[in-house]
C-alpha cells in the first residue's frame, strides 16, 4: 500500500480512529475525497468532507478540508527514526476551508444572465441545476480521455448532505423556511460580499494580520511600517486581507469587494514608493565602460603609446641590485 506524509487536523485523527473501532459499516463509506471546482480557479480539486468531534448537543458536524499536496523539485524520500523509509517525497496539507466559497462560484452558476435576481429554490434543485453548467464548463478545458482530473457530478451533488453545506448556505443567500423540512434559497451577492467583508475584518486586525511573515515583509517594503503612516498601515492590513479572501473567491466577486474600500492614499503611496525604489535601482546599475586605448599620431598610422607601470614596478626598476644573487644561481649544481 502506497503511503504519504500529511498535516491534518486532529480532529480529522479523531474522526478516523473512531471509525475504525466503531466499525460504522455503511457510513463509514460516506467519508470520501471529492473532486470539486476551486472557488478561484474552477480547476478540479480534491476536498475531504469529515465528522469532526461531536458537538455540546451531541449531534453530528461535518466539516470540509482542502488537500494540497507540496512535492520537491527534485527526488526526495522520508525516512524515520524505526528506520522506516517512504520513497515518495511529496508533502500532503489538508486544511480547513470555508463552505460558503464552495457554494459561491455554483450559486453564480445559477444566476439568471438577465442580472434580475432569480427565483427561490430548494438546495437540491439549486444542485442539480448547477451541476451540468459546471461539469460542462470545466471539463471542456481537459484533456480528452483523462478522467483523472474531471468533475463528478455526485460529487457536487453531494454537497446538499453536509450540515456545514446547508448552514453555509444562510450566510450568503435570501431564504425562506417553507416548512420545518423544506428551506428555499435565492443566491444574494450583497449578502455575499458583506459577509467577505466580515472576514476582511478580522484578518485585517493588526494581531492577526501580522502573524504573516509574507504580509509583514510587504509592507515593510512599501514603507507602511514607518512612523506616521499609520493610518496608511490599517489601509495595507485591509488590502492585504482582500487579497487573502481573493484566494478562494471569483475574481469578478474580488473585484466587488475592493470596490467596498477606498484605498486611493494606500495606491498613490506605494506607486510613489515602488518608482523610488525603480530608481534607485536604475542608479546603482554598473554601467559599462568601453575599454579605451591610448594612441599617439605617427605619420598616417596609429601605434600604441607605451603603457606605464604601476608606482611599485617603477620603484623596483630604481633599486640598485649590484652585488646581487640572480635567482637561478640557488638553482645550480653545488
Amino acid at each position: 500500500m502506497t503511503a504519504h506524509i500529511g498535516v491534518l487536523p486532529l480532529d480529522l485523527l479523531d474522526a478516523v480512529t473512531r471509525k475504525i473501532n466503531e466499525q460504522e459499516g455503511a457510513d463509514a463509506a460516506s467519508t470520501f475525497f471529492l473532486r470539486l471546482p476551486h472557488p478561484r480557479t474552477a480547476i478540479p480539486s480534491l476536498f475531504l468532507p469529515y465528522r469532526r468531534s461531536q458537538s455540546a448537543g451531541g449531534t453530528d458536524a461535518w466539516d470540509i478540508l482542502e488537500v494540497q499536496s507540496t512535492s520537491p523539485p527534485n527526488p526526495r524520500s522520508w525516512f524515520f527514526t524505526e528506520g522506516e523509509v517512504i520513497s515518495d517525497g511529496k508533502l500532503l496539507v489538508m486544511t480547513p476551508v470555508d463552505p460558503v466559497f464552495l457554494l459561491i462560484p455554483i450559486l453564480q452558476a445559477v444566476r439568471p444572465e438577465s442580472g434580475s435576481s432569480g427565483v427561490f429554490q430548494p438546495l437540491d434543485d439549486i444542485l442539480d441545476e448547477a451541476v451540468p453548467k459546471i461539469t460542462q464548463a470545466v471539463n471542456a478545458g481537459l484533456a480528452p480521455g483523462d478522467s483523472s482530473t474531471s468533475l463528478s457530478q455526485e460529487d457536487i451533488l453531494s454537497l446538499a448532505k453536509y450540515d456545514c453545506i446547508v448552514s453555509a448556505m444562510k450566510s450568503i443567500t435570501d431564504f425562506q423556511q417553507i416548512t420545518p423540512e423544506l428551506t428555499v434559497y435565492r443566491y444574494s451577492e450583497d449578502k455575499a460580499i458583506q459577509y467577505l467583508q466580515a472576514k476582511v475584518s478580522r484578518l485585517s486586525r493588526q494581531e492577526v494580520a501580522e502573524k504573516s511573515r509574507t504580509i509583514v515583509r510587504g509592507l515593510a517594503k512599501d514603507g507602511l511600517m514607518d512612523d506616521g503612516k499609520e493610518d496608511l498601515l490599517k489601509l495595507g492590513y485591509v488590502k492585504s486581507a482582500c487579497n487573502l479572501v481573493s484566494q478562494y473567491t471569483p475574481h469578478s466577486l474580488y473585484l466587488a469587494l475592493l470596490a467596498k474600500y477606498d484605498f486611493t492614499a494606500l495606491d498613490a503611496h506605494v506607486k510613489t514608493v515602488r518608482d523610488e525604489q525603480i530608481a534607485v535601482a536604475a542608479m546603482g546599475v554598473p554601467v559599462v565602460k568601453q575599454k579605451v586605448t591610448d594612441t599617439v599620431e605617427d605619420g598616417s598610422k596609429k601605434r600604441k603609446a607605451k603603457s606605464k607601470g604601476s608606482q611599485g614596478v617603477e620603484k623596483l626598476k630604481k633599486v640598485n641590485v649590484s652585488g646581487m644573487s640572480k635567482i637561478s644561481s640557488f638553482f645550480q649544481k653545488k
